[in-house]
């Protein structure tokens, strides 16, 4: 039985997309999959299934439209292993996310498109935006106090932005906890 981490694209965004997350998790659990954890409202899951990757986001991005009221066009699911976003975490950009109290980082984590092609899609304002190609993800930085003036949102505008989904680098470090936290659970009881 493997571990996922599970980043669905475009539910609970702007108002749009509502879907509860016990709600979410009762899909999921009819869908076969155990030892589910969601974390947030924003479309942040880890599950166990012994299906692979692929398998496991076609079952859920054509179980989503049909069980809430959804526009689908905006739904993706992302599908990664517990190596896959460690991964993330420590290939960083040196210095990225250690300092919040000063910059907003988020990472934007890539859905069939490669990190050079996605990098298209930003236009940063010097002095303000800061983003980096990494392996599935861009990570991206803006500066707090002049977040307003950032053009990151810039990305929303283009069709790669489809591709995308972004999730803060505090949620970022939280899921990882949290499947750690899992896979000593795991290791415990073996």
């Amino acid at each position: 039985m493997q571990t996922y981490i599970l980043l669905l694209r475009g539910i609970n965004v702007g108002g749009k997309n509502i879907v509860s997350m016990t709600e979410l998790k009762s899909c999921l659990e009819a869908l076969g999959f155990s030892g589910i954890t969601t974390y947030i409202a924003s479309g942040n899951v880890i599950v166990q299934s012994e299906k692979q990757p692929y398998d496991i986001k076609t079952i859920i991005e054509t179980a989503l439209p049909k069980t809430f009221k959804l526009d689908s066009e905006l739904i993706k699911v992302l599908v990664l292993t517990h190596k896959q976003l460690a991964d993330v975490i420590t290939r960083k950009p040196h210095g990225f996310g250690d300092q919040p109290d000063k910059y907003h980082s988020d990472a934007i984590f890539l859905m069939d498109v490669e990190a050079e092609e996605a990098m298209t899609a930003f236009n940063p304002r010097e002095g303000i935006d800061t983003v980096w190609p990494g392996n599935g993800v861009i990570y991206s930085q803006r500066l707090s106090v002049l977040r307003t003036k950032s053009r990151l949102n810039q990305a929303m505008s283009s069709p790669l932005y489809k591709s995308m989904t972004i999730r803060s680098w505090n949620t970022t470090i939280k899921l990882m906890y949290l499947v750690n936290a899992i896979a000593t659970q795991k290791e415990l009881q073996e």
